[in-house]
């Protein structure tokens, strides 16, 4: 067999896509819809910048999702004589199939390696960023409403984290030395507490006045919580259901407490500014708990720069977790994710183009939806 021309290579990548493409219009039909009842969100639909941002995006996640559909071969098999072939190239003994974005150095199907790629990033980028916002919004809330010496503590510690060098701050949290010592599983230990503290709290500060309700809720967050906590933390999950991979632990730690410090600083900023509000006092005068008010009065009016900067955070992730997998930092060197596949391709580079530049191409494309979708929703977030 021959080698598929440009043209067919497309239109095959493209055919393999379908399910994403079938997701995307749902996606975009509902959405219109129901933008007139869904705030924010259906703002976004009101701005082309937007809709493009969440347009990427989606495509990504909807990627991620039917990625076992779309894929054509493992992304970890090598089929012999597969190594370094171009675009197109047809498989030895399987008739009608090709490596669509060519083979590695290690015979492995580029196109397949991309697109569970995909799954890799946009499970550890968006969970960790999220966890990193429960750590910073807790602290910062409760440093911006009391100031006093709990927020002098925090700010100097968050200021001593800052003014370390991102990668290599990175770099220092994933090296052997750390981990040999325990250091990252100890801050797993303490940071993967905070999201079960801001679900309870959340929940006594609405529902203290229905302690039944209150209650019923408390035990269905703690069991599912210290379920995964113990698991994703510490790996002893009895049913062995709830399990994190100890390199993927390494990166998704050091994921939170970089970012933890900033967010925190953000949400620090904020609740000094909208404490002063007349709502803030109004709620005061009415002698609701403290808790309620951070979580039900500041936090909500501080919803709009902190979602535009969630979005951008997590476009930040992305690219540290590339640049850790470019240096063989991340998680396991056999992984699909981006990083690992361009610092493949870039060792036959000058030769073989088509192994890096995919990758770098994806992961350039979904950045630069998570930055377009963060500017539509900072454009829609100042109407408010």
């Amino acid at each position: 067999m021959e080698s598929l021309p440009t043209f067919q290579i497309i239109g095959a990548i493209f055919v393999n896509l379908w399910v994403v493409w079938v997701a995307l219009c749902v996606f975009f039909a509902v959405s219109f819809f129901t933008k007139e009842h869904t705030g924010l969100y259906g703002r976004l639909f009101d701005s082309t910048i937007g809709m493009i941002g969440a347009g990427m995006v989606m495509f990504w996640v909807f990627t991620a999702l039917f990625a076992d559909i779309i894929i054509t071969f493992d992304p970890l098999g090598q089929i012999s004589g597969m190594k370094n072939k171009t675009p197109g190239t047809p498989v030895p003994d399987l008739v009608g199939q090709y490596y669509l974005l060519g083979g590695d150095r290690l015979a492995r199907d580029v196109f397949s390696r991309v697109v569970m790629g995909s799954r890799t990033v946009l499970t550890i980028a968006p969970a960790a960023t999220l966890f990193a916002f429960m750590v910073g919004i807790i602290l910062g809330l409760v440093a911006g409403y009391f100031s006093g010496k709990f927020d002098a503590i925090v700010s100097f510690a968050a200021n001593l984290v800052l003014a370390f060098p991102v990668i290599l701050l990175f770099y220092l949290m994933v090296t052997p030395a750390i981990q040999d010592v325990g250091i990252p599983q100890f801050l797993a230990g303490i940071m993967f507490l905070f999201p079960i503290a801001f679900f309870l709290i959340l929940v006594n500060s609405k529902l203290y006045t229905q302690p039944i309700k209150r209650n019923l809720y408390f035990a269905v967050i703690l069991v599912i919580g210290l379920w995964m906590y113990f698991g994703l933390a510490f790996n002893i999950d009895p049913l062995g259901v709830i399990y994190m991979d100890p390199n993927l632990l390494n990166v998704f730690v050091s994921v939170v407490f970089v970012n933890s410090p900033t967010i925190f600083r953000i949400v620090r900023g904020l609740t000094l500014d909208i404490k002063t509000r007349d709502y803030v006092a109004a709620a005061q005068t009415r002698g609701e708990k403290i808790w309620y008010i951070l979580l039900w009065e500041i936090l909500p009016n501080a919803r709009g720069p902190l979602i535009v900067d969630f979005c951008l955070r997590i476009g930040y992730t992305t690219i540290l977790l590339g640049t850790l997998g470019f240096f063989g930092l991340g998680v396991s060197p056999e992984s699909p994710d981006w990083g690992s596949t361009i610092n493949e391709g870039r060792k036959v580079l000058t030769l073989y183009p088509h192994g890096a530049v995919p990758p770098a191409l994806a992961l350039m494309s979904l950045v630069l939806g998570l930055n377009l979708l963060a500017d539509g929703l900072r454009e829609q977030s100042l109407k408010d």
